[in-house]
Order: structure tokens, then C-alpha cells, then sequence
């Protein structure tokens, strides 16, 4: 058994070198984009390639991209020259020494800096004050809404100030036809995360983990009072492919499922916030596409250059990334004309739309995201105790952080097609 294990190691060590950055006339760029948005990143890739830099790059999709990061990095070889992760990956990686600063990238095309990125995205990438990433995008919570339901039940006005309130959805109880729904509960850990914040709670108390507090505990309550009522979509339900079949009136799910619902044939569709308590204080739970350089003492000052000219072509270029549903994070994207066709363009159209973009930096983070995915739709949808549940939820994150340092072997975020991808088969 043992033989059998050290020869997959080193059959996975080979090919993850035979990935890496090892060949000088090739910047290796890894990503976790293994959906249509993988197939964008290509063509951004391929339109630099097209310039004829010196040195080109190579776009390598691995759908366990970073348990494969930690393979390559224990053993030195196959390190790749650029990647990107996720923003809440961020403190952990500089915690452990597995991140280099972009210092040099950022001398080495001056056009990448703080100025020239939405804020919430730039900031993910900073700790200590020293800048970590290059920011891609922002994506994140969306809740989009079916016109013609809104009409039907003449609730159209709830849209004039861009916020759908709790009061409001509670408002057509015993109202609705049957079949129909107010919303459904997709994504329903990220719509909770965006309500702990619009009641200026927290995740973390003093850097330790706080899942059982009072924010989260109202968070749930009203969610549930919704659920109770009748006006969200079944347990079980899929409630995403409810809404692009014409039964629910608001869908809360991601930045990039735009692209998805396009395709639906007669669904006449909008995008707003995530629903809230209070029209004047709103959030939508974000996350962050960032460019990263994993440490490595072998990276030449000619593949820091080779990969500064290509940021800042992205930077330039990237309104094809928009194509993929993301939020661009590049300030001179954003505000041209033809990124006002996106229907992603909502959320950074004022300022105070750009300003209800918050991302979850804490370390912790992913230990406490997935405490959220394992309990809160039993808490909402009445089958667990809350009081039980956020005690069970509490005790999970904390013998996490106890086993030590975030292992990205053992905790793995779904990115946004994989979540697409739950939505569609839940």
C-alpha cells in the first residue's frame, strides 16, 4: 500500500511540475475556473497572447486547484507563476508564507494601483498594508426578479428605491396563487451573511469565531418568519429553477447567474439587492477573483515582468470578463459605456451601490461558511432548533480553527459555476 501511495505522489508531482512555472518562456497561470467563466479567461489569454509579448501565457485550469497548491509547495516544484484565488483565501495564505507582494508587479506597470480598482476589491488583497493581489472582479449575492410576477401582484413600487424589505415580502402573505412563491432560499448562507451585516453584527469577535450572537439569531428568525408564512419556495424545492420556470417573484443567487437566466426562454427578469430589513441600510455578500503570485525564490525578474504586462492588459481589457457575469474590479472597464450592457453593471452604477459590496476578510472565514452551508437551511426551514443549531454551528467552526491553520485539503469552497451547479441540482 505504501509503494502504491509514494507512486501517485510522484505521478502527481510530476504532472503538477509539467504544470508549473518551470519553463522560462511561459508565464503558468492557474485558476479554479472550471465553467464558462474558464472558457472567457481563455480568450482574455489568447487576445494577450495575440499582442506577441515576450513571454506568453499559459492558462491551466485545476478544479482542486488549491489542494494542488499545497502539493506543489511542499515539495518546491511546479510552483506556478501567477494564479487566482479567492479574497478569503487571502489572510490565511499570508498567515502561512504563501503569498509574495506584488510590490514589484505594481513598480513594474504603474497603472496597477489602488486608484484603478473598485475599493472593495483592491483592500481584500492588502494585510498589514502590504498588497498582496491584483483584483479581477468582485461577484457575489444578487437577487434578481421576474417583471411580470411584480405586475401580476402589483408589487412593481417595492423596486423604486432598489431595496425589497422584509415588511414588504411579508406583505402578500395568503396573497399568492398557488404554485407561486415571494422568493426562494438559494444561496440562503450568503443572504444571511448580508443580513449580520445590515444589523452590524460580525463573524468574528477579538479574531475568534462568532457564529451564535444575536445577529445571526435575528438573521435566521426573519428569514424563517418568510419561510413560515408560506412565501418561500419549498424544502427541497429547487427553488432556483422555480424562478426561471415563472413561479417566484425574486431569486437570491449569484452575480454570474445572469448569463444563466438569459437563456431562459420568455423570462422577463431584473436585478436588485439582496432583500434587507431597512431600505437605507443594505448589503450583498461578496467574494473577490484575485491575481496571486505563490512564494517562490525562483520566479525571475523577467517573469515579474512578463506578468505585470499582463495584468495590466487584463486591467485594460477585461470588459470580456464581464461577458462571464463577474463584476469587473478595473475602474477604466466599469465606466465605459459598453459595460453599462451588463446587467452586473447595477451593483456599481452609484456609489452606494459599490459600497454594499462587502467581503468577508476574516481568517476563519471558510470554517464559518461552511458551518453556515451545512446548518442554516434546516434553522430556516424549521427542522432544527435555532438555539441548538447555532450552539452545534458554534462548536463546528471552533474544533476547526482548534485542528489548526486553515487546511485547504480538508476545506474547499465551491466557485461560482460549482454553486451554479448546486443551484441547478439541489
Amino acid at each position: 500500500m505504501k509503494k502504491v501511495l509514494m507512486v501517485m505522489l510522484t505521478l502527481v508531482a510530476v504532472f503538477l511540475a509539467a504544470c508549473g512555472g518551470n519553463d522560462e518562456n511561459t508565464i503558468q497561470f492557474w485558476t479554479p475556473l472550471t465553467g464558462d467563466d474558464g472558457a472567457y479567461m481563455d480568450q482574455l489569454v489568447e487576445d494577450y497572447n495575440a499582442t506577441e509579448p515576450e513571454i506568453e501565457v499559459k492558462h491551466i485550469i485545476t478544479s482542486d486547484m488549491y489542494t494542488k497548491m499545497y502539493t506543489v509547495l511542499n515539495s518546491g516544484n511546479g510552483i506556478p507563476d501567477l494564479s487566482i484565488i479567492h479574497a478569503d483565501r487571502v489572510p490565511s495564505f499570508v498567515k502561512q508564507d504563501l503569498l509574495e507582494p506584488v510590490t514589484k508587479i505594481m513598480e513594474a506597470q504603474p497603472e496597477l494601483n489602488a486608484d484603478n480598482y473598485i475599493e472593495e476589491a483592491w483592500s481584500a488583497g492588502e494585510v498589514d498594508g502590504t498588497q498582496y493581489t491584483i483584483p479581477l472582479d468582485i461577484h457575489g449575492s444578487a437577487m434578481y426578479y421576474n417583471q411580470d410576477l411584480l405586475e401580476k401582484y402589483d408589487v412593481e413600487h417595492w423596486l423604486d428605491d432598489n431595496v425589497v424589505t422584509f415588511d414588504e415580502m411579508l406583505s402578500l402573505q395568503g396573497q399568492l396563487e398557488e404554485g407561486d412563491y415571494v422568493l426562494n432560499d438559494a444561496l440562503l448562507s450568503w443572504v444571511l451573511l448580508a443580513q449580520i451585516q445590515n444589523l452590524g453584527g460580525d463573524i468574528q469577535e477579538n479574531g475568534e469565531p462568532a457564529v451564535n450572537t444575536d445577529a445571526m439569531r435575528e438573521s435566521i428568525e426573519a428569514v424563517k418568519e418568510l419561510s413560515d408564512a408560506g412565501l418561500m419556495t419549498p424544502y427541497g424545492e429547487d427553488g432556483y429553477l422555480m424562478f426561471q420556470s415563472g413561479n417566484v417573484l425574486f431569486s437570491t443567487d449569484g452575480t454570474w447567474s445572469s448569463t444563466g437566466h438569459a437563456q431562459v426562454e420568455d423570462l422577463n427578469f431584473g436585478v436588485t439587492n439582496i432583500y434587507a430589513f431597512e431600505p437605507d441600510t443594505f448589503h450583498n455578500r461578496s467574494s473577490a477573483h484575485l491575481f496571486a503570485m505563490l512564494s517562490n525564490e525562483e520566479r525571475s525578474e523577467e517573469k515579474e515582468q512578463g506578468i505585470a504586462d499582463f495584468l495590466e492588459f487584463v486591467r485594460q481589457n477585461s470588459i470580456e470578463w464581464a461577458e462571464a457575469g463577474q463584476i469587473v474590479a478595473s475602474q477604466d472597464v466599469i465606466e465605459s459605456p459598453e459595460y453599462e450592457n451588463y446587467m452586473q453593471s447595477f451593483f456599481t452604477s452609484t456609489q452606494e451601490q459599490e459600497d454594499s459590496l462587502y467581503i468577508y476578510t476574516y481568517e476563519h472565514y471558510p470554517y464559518v461558511q461552511e458551518a453556515m452551508d451545512n446548518y442554516v437551511a434546516d434553522l430556516v426551514h424549521g427542522e432544527i432548533d435555532i438555539n441548538t443549531g447555532l450552539e452545534e454551528m458554534q462548536k463546528f467552526v471552533e474544533d476547526k480553527v482548534a485542528e489548526g491553520s486553515l487546511d485547504m485539503e480538508n476545506t474547499e469552497l465551491l466557485d461560482e459555476d460549482e454553486l451554479e451547479e448546486e443551484l441547478s441540482e439541489e
